[in-house]
């Protein structure tokens, strides 16, 4: 079994801002079908379920997002687990993959790195560094240029994570599908 988790926080306000990247590429696999909602309060989250696919949007907001994860992690015990993010350090339509590794700062990453270890892979969307304060440019909107981007950005996240796992091997992902600016 594998666990997608896409990282952002719940509500219509954070809806389409950068740091709901994650909850976007799940909504885009989501557009596929056949998934059931499993969501439960024990959850902590938006839980979907395809045969052995588990897609999760935590609703504890991004800092708190390691609790959702350790609670589908309990119950369902995954082989696997893949974590999608926002990443300021990288350009915005930059995409990267990698496993374990430092948090970079995300406080999402770190409360999951807190309750379940580093052990997992992580797709890292590059969002960029706009010249607001961190915590304005990640809550803010995508602009016009960058929506059209975005998009593409979304389907081609999707071809890797779907790729990811059926192979399992971050390093061939990364080779193929590491994208840059």
């Amino acid at each position: 079994m594998t666990l997608v988790a896409g990282l952002g926080n719940i509500g219509k306000e954070y809806e389409n801002t950068r740091h709901n990247v994650g909850f976007m590429l799940i909504d885009t696999m989501l557009k596929d079908g056949g998934f059931n909602s499993v969501s439960s309060g024990k959850f902590q989250g938006e839980l979907f379920k395809k045969g052995s696919l588990l897609l999760l949007k935590p609703s504890t907001f991004m800092n708190l997002s390691g609790n959702s994860l350790k609670a589908v992690n309990d119950f369902y015990k995954p082989d696997n687990i893949i974590v999608i993010h926002d990443d300021l350090d990288l350009p915005f339509g930059t995409v990267r993959f990698k496993r374990g590794g430092s948090s970079g700062g995300h406080n999402g990453i770190k409360s999951i790195d807190n309750l379940i270890g580093n052990d997992y892979d992580r797709v890292r969307i590059g969002i960029g560094r706009g010249n607001n304060s961190v915590i304005s440019y990640v809550l803010g909107e995508f602009i016009d240029d960058e929506k059209d981007r975005l998009k593409d950005v979304l389907a081609h996240c999707k071809n890797a994570v779907l790729e990811l796992i059926s192979c399992g091997d971050i390093t061939q992902i990364s080779s193929k599908f590491t994208l840059k600016a």
